[in-house]
């Protein structure tokens, strides 16, 4: 780690979308900074920016102009091959739809991004049991997807993007599409994980409950990103 205690540090961030009328400032220049270890919820209206925040800083999409610092590397200067092995070996993501193979089972879902670094398959299983386990699934580690619920699919999820323990979770409306026991439980299990795995966790949502739980709240306003009290 650098001599600032940030895992993440960003400046200037821009992006802009075009459509047939107009070109919509999303990103209007943002400067922030996230330290390991924060639990992060990113709240404001729909359309605001809040998901296209989160799939800049996981790398998924590139801003207009701007750095990301990670550790203290402007990963933004990764050609695209470099940029996806960090990505997949640091960054864990978890969406609102879940995006598994409704054909393969709970086990082999969650091992897909330890096959992908190259694992072998014994130790890609032995990660993607444990971490299942972890998640509350030990009795549908073989089951298909399409068999379980919609809590345990997002469980199923989360433990896939878990699987190779990565520094930061990036979650956008993780519970959005589950009912208020199922949302409460991975709310529930999301902080469990930040602090057993030390793990710094980001959490865009509409779900206001959820984001006071978070120990750092911002809003989107206007292209920026606004610290937020609950208290």
């Amino acid at each position: 780690m650098a001599a600032s205690d940030n895992l993440v540090s960003i400046k200037g961030l821009y992006k802009s979308f075009n459509n047939s009328i107009a070109r919509l400032d999303i990103l209007k220049g943002i400067d922030f900074d996230l330290k390991a270890g924060e639990a992060l919820s990113v709240v404001g209206p729909s359309g605001i920016g809040k998901s296209t925040f989160l799939h800049i800083l996981g790398t998924l999409d590139r801003p207009d102009r701007g750095s990301i610092l990670y550790r203290g590397e402007d990963v933004l200067l990764f050609d695209d091959r470099k940029l996806a092995k960090f990505r997949n070996e640091f960054i864990g993501f978890v969406f609102q739809f879940h995006h598994l193979l409704p054909e393969f089972s709970a086990l082999e879902n969650a091992m897909m991004p330890a096959l992908i670094k190259g694992m072998t398959k014994k130790n890609a299983t032995e990660l993607a049991e444990a971490i299942l386990i972890r998640v509350g699934l030990k009795e549908r580690l073989l089951h298909r997807v399409v068999k379980l619920s919609g809590g345990e699919q997002q469980r199923v999820a989360l433990a896939r993007a878990l699987v190779l323990k990565p520094v930061i979770l990036l979650a956008d409306e993780p519970t959005g599409n589950l009912d208020k026991k199922n949302s409460q439980q991975v709310h529930d299990l999301l902080l469990e994980l930040n602090q057993e795995l030390s793990m710094t966790l980001v959490v865009v949502t509409h779900n206001m409950e959820l984001a006071s739980y978070m120990s750092r709240c911002v809003t989107v306003v206007d292209g920026l990103l606004v610290e937020t009290s609950f208290r």
